[in-house]
Order: structure tokens, then sequence, then C-alpha cells
């Protein structure tokens, strides 16, 4: 499926975009912020993986394969969304104290 191959590429590039991002900041708590934004990248990446598998000649280890890697990339989307929201506040206020 095509959108599914387009959307697993853009998540990839995501994911490379916020750890390079992540690997040049200096901050701790833009690092935290940026670590959950590549979590989510690459849990999205994972589990449109797995979808994509749904897609293609079935198989019973094609079906158990794209199941695991939609639970694990479910995971990862979860985790990164609760490192996000933690992250989040504690940035802008590292940020604004900075600019003082």
């Amino acid at each position: 499926m095509p959108v599914l191959v387009f959307c697993i590429i853009v998540t990839f590039m995501l994911y490379l975009f916020y750890k390079t991002k992540y690997f040049r900041t200096n901050r701790s708590m833009e690092k935290g912020w940026l670590a959950g934004k590549s979590a989510i990248a690459l849990g999205l990446f994972v589990a449109l993986f797995g979808v994509n598998q749904f897609f293609l000649e079935i198989s019973t280890s094609r079906i158990i394969v794209g199941i695991l890697f939609v639970i694990v990339g479910g995971a990862s989307i979860y985790n990164g969304i609760r490192q996000y929201k933690h992250f989040l506040p504690l940035a802008i206020q590292e940020a604004e104290q900075l600019q003082k």
C-alpha cells in the first residue's frame, strides 16, 4: 500500500530529525522532551510497518510479526507521549530561565 509506505518513510525521517536535534542540544530538559518526540516517531514507524505487513501476502508468520510490531510500536508511542508530557513544561521553564 503506497500510502503506508509513504507514512513509514516520513515517520522514520521525523525520528532521524528529532534524534539529530537531541544530540545537538545542551539543555537537559529539552533533551528529555526531544527524546519523547523521537520515541513517538519511532513507535509510529514500527507500528505502521506492522500494519503494512497485513496488506502484503498473508501468512501466519507475517500476521504474528505484524501484531508484535504493532504492540511494540504502540508501547513506544505510549511511553513517548508520557515522556513528552512530563518534559514539556520543564523544557519551557528551562528555556525561560536561560533567556533571563
